[in-house]
């Protein structure tokens, strides 16, 4: 379930990410609105039975996978939107990237092939263009078992209608009004129920027109037939796809007076329910053929947005896939977000990672800069690396917990939750890396170190997991060394000016400059003494 701030975070994101971090794209700059109540549809709604892990809600919201899609989508119409939104999001082991890659030498090849298919491509980036997804992931509303007497009420209507022209008593007018009241029921009945379908079937000529277009032009030649016969599969419903036009195309006031003598006729001789009913049984057999041609821009649209984000990285590669568990090694890997960021390399082998480090040293984005370079690994076949090796893996987070309000959880049950559910799939006989993130930091410190032992040391001993875990607690460190690598984030304190380097280095934490910083902040005299006082009784105690 969203949070009540969803909202307000995807519209900051639409309205203001590329003004805050303004990308040279090559002539291409995106700044459309990010509406991810839209763009989202189709991942949403799309039967995901093939994916070896669809990414969930907990990831997402973990590694800003919104603002890295903002940053990553330079798609030019909304249904190559939705489906690069979709193609992040799902790792499929057996996919094979030829295809794509064969579209990126293409754009690559001559600045017009991509100018041309760019320009076919942006006249569907409408809004309405956003529910064609609809058309055939949607279950179409059933004909009511009294459909049967529309007919009756549409003839009824006429005749009624001419009668009045005719006759003009009392008897007649009321049986009129009697008769268009009950058809005005059913007329907003009606539309209440197909209003989505209202702006996405007139989409269907040209997105039809469009594929043609493309496949003419011999993109993924192995698809071109396919694509031919579902765009003239599409076109023979053009007669009835006008009549989804007639109420979309208004132009003038004087339009839009037709428009309401045709709303009128339409109410009295229930034409819409007649001809909606009509449309949803032959749209039902041109589900696959709809399908066929989104998925076919989408994923032409989508090489071309991996395209551009690769010409305007600092440098990026393809990862390569092993089949050795328990291993990763990576070269120069950096956040794509971060404006300079300091990349880190780093070699795994039959163990897992514990960072130690202050706050804001690096450890958390550094596992976060982990984390999505492998799942962009594994779906679209980029990584903002030089070198990335990883065997294929399903990915799980708990770092950004919080209290759940709404479903009265506190934030250590929440946590209790999340974690909880590593162990489960931890069973599974496939990969899994793990990121965590100050584990167990909503509760005492001696019970939070002995349950965050207990569960790292879980979490790593199969051979088919890899963990990345931060943590303030050098006695946990201590606990894990012999399970885990340990790595450290540390600051420098120099004129009293805090220096971070953001560099990964091996071991963990052995000073630590808390208190340091309070008095470079100023604090009062007072404070920092009694928390030096305290910190050497402490130590004192534990040695």
């Amino acid at each position: 379930m969203k949070k009540p701030m969803d909202k307000f975070k995807n519209m900051f994101l639409g309205l203001f990410w590329h003004k805050l971090f303004p990308a040279k794209k090559s002539g291409y700059e995106k700044s459309d609105y990010f509406n991810f109540d839209l763009i989202e549809i189709y991942f949403k709604k799309k039967t995901q039975s093939h994916s070896f892990q669809v990414i969930n809600e907990r990831f997402i919201n973990d590694m800003d996978m919104q603002e890295l899609f903002v940053f990553i989508d330079m798609t030019h119409s909304k249904i190559g939107q939705q489906y690069l939104y979709n193609q992040i999001l799902n790792i499929n082991k057996t996919i094979d990237f030829t295809q794509q890659e064969l579209l990126i030498d293409f754009f690559n090849a001559k600045e017009t092939n991509y100018l041309t298919v760019q320009s076919l491509l942006s006249k569907l980036n409408k809004r309405e263009a956003y529910y064609i997804c609809n058309l055939f992931l949607d279950e179409y509303i059933a004909k009511p078992k009294w459909f049967w007497s529309l007919k009756i009420l549409s003839f009824a209507g006429l005749v009624a209608a001419c009668a009045g022209v005719f006759f003009t008593s009392g008897l007649t007018i009321i049986i009129f009004i009697l008769l268009y009241i009950t058809n005005i029921y059913i007329h907003f009945w009606n539309k209440k129920n197909i209003m989505v379908y209202m702006e996405s079937i007139p989409q269907l000529p040209l997105l039809s027109r469009i594929a043609k277009e493309l496949a003419l032009m011999n993109l993924m030649q192995d698809s071109k037939s396919s694509v031919l016969t579902s765009a003239a599969s599409i076109n023979e419903m053009t007669p009835i796809i006008r009549f989804f036009k007639l109420n979309t195309n208004i132009k003038s006031e004087f339009e839009a007076v037709l428009l309401l003598v045709w709303e009128v006729i339409k109410i009295l001789l229930l034409v819409e329910p007649l001809v909606i009913f009509n449309a949803f049984k032959r749209l039902e057999n041109k589900k696959k053929d709809i399908q066929n041609l989104f998925e076919y821009i989408g994923k032409i649209d989508s090489a071309i947005s991996i395209a551009t984000i690769r010409k305007n990285s600092r440098y990026y590669c393809k990862p390569k896939f092993i089949d050795t568990n328990h291993c990763l090694k990576f070269t120069d890997l950096y956040h794509p977000l971060i404006p300079d960021c300091v990349a880190n390399s780093l070699e795994i082998k039959d163990k897992s990672i514990l960072l130690t480090g202050s706050n804001m040293s690096g450890k958390t984005t550094f596992i976060r800069t982990i984390a999505i370079n492998i799942l962009l690994g594994q779906t679209i076949n980029t990584c903002f690396a030089k070198t990335l090796q990883f065997a294929h893996s399903q990915l799980f987070s708990a770092i950004r917990i919080s209290d759940d309000l709404v479903n009265d959880k506190s934030y250590y049950f929440e946590e209790i939750t999340v974690i909880n559910n590593m162990v489960t799939n931890s069973f599974l006989s496939v990969n899994h890396i793990f990121f965590l993130d100050e584990i167990f930091k909503g509760t005492n410190t001696i019970e939070r170190i002995a349950a965050g032992k207990a569960i790292l040391s879980f979490l790593s001993k199969s051979s088919n997991n890899i963990v990345f875990v931060s943590t303030h607690d050098i006695e946990l460190a201590n606990l894990l060394s012999d399970e885990y690598d340990l790595y450290h984030f540390t600051e420098l304190v120099e004129s009293e000016i805090i220096h971070f380097d953001y560099k990964l280095k091996r071991g963990y934490l052995y000073t630590k400059n808390a208190i340091r910083i309070l008095e470079i902040n100023n604090y009062p005299e007072e404070i920092i003494k009694e928390a030096k006082s305290i910190s050497r009784f402490l130590k004192d105690k534990h040695s």
